[in-house]
């Protein structure tokens, strides 16, 4: 039984898509073109479960070995979670320093394109593109730090985890899998059936 606030709450007994639920820890498959939105590919079943990303690559690897046809299978990150890690706190003189760094890359740049074209000191065409974009990158770095008034004076970097790892196959070929899978001592958790 779902609850009312799950994911298929509006499914009822009756209503079109049979009594196929999408696909998920659940293990039960799901037919293209079932109104989820749009066909992705034949039926899958989830034959595992997994709490991180590596036990969930070795099963695949596992079955890469043993000459399954892995192109039939994905890893589904479910329960995800955007972790966003402060690095640092972030100043008018960090933020031009950080753009002087930027502008100095792109003054090399142009500096390299104009000297591949220059008769004379060549070197010296470089030099100028490296210094004179490590100037404009520091003002426009600590310009647009200052504009911000103060609103974000940290430097961070995000990213998403996921409470579990599903594997998940296509349907026809979900037994072979699980016939597979029983033969390596890894640990699963069993598919809820509800």
């Amino acid at each position: 039984m779902t609850s009312a606030t799950g994911p298929s709450a509006g499914w009822r007994p009756g209503m079109p898509g049979g009594d196929l639920l999408p696909s998920g820890p659940a293990g039960r498959p799901t037919t293209p073109g079932d109104g989820q939105g749009p066909q992705t590919g034949p039926p899958t079943v989830t034959i595992g479960s997994y709490p991180d990303y590596p036990s969930a690559q070795r099963v695949i690897d596992y079955l890469a070995d043993n000459r399954f046809p892995v192109e039939h299978t994905a890893i589904v990150g479910t329960n995800l979670t955007l972790v966003e890690t402060v690095l640092g706190r972030m100043t008018t003189a960090r933020a031009a320093l950080i753009g002087a760094g930027t502008g100095a890359w792109f003054g090399l740049f142009i500096g390299l394109l104009f000297g591949i074209f220059t008769v004379g000191n060549w070197l010296a065409v470089i030099i100028v593109g490296l210094v004179v974009g490590a100037i404009w990158g520091a003002v426009f770095g600590a310009v647009a730090h200052a504009m911000t008034g103060g609103q974000r004076d940290f430097t961070s970097a995000s990213s998403l985890r996921a409470g579990q790892y599903a594997v998940i196959v296509d349907a026809n070929l979900a037994d072979q899998a699980r016939q597979l899978l029983g033969r390596l001592n890894l640990s699963t958790s069993a598919p809820d059936v509800r």
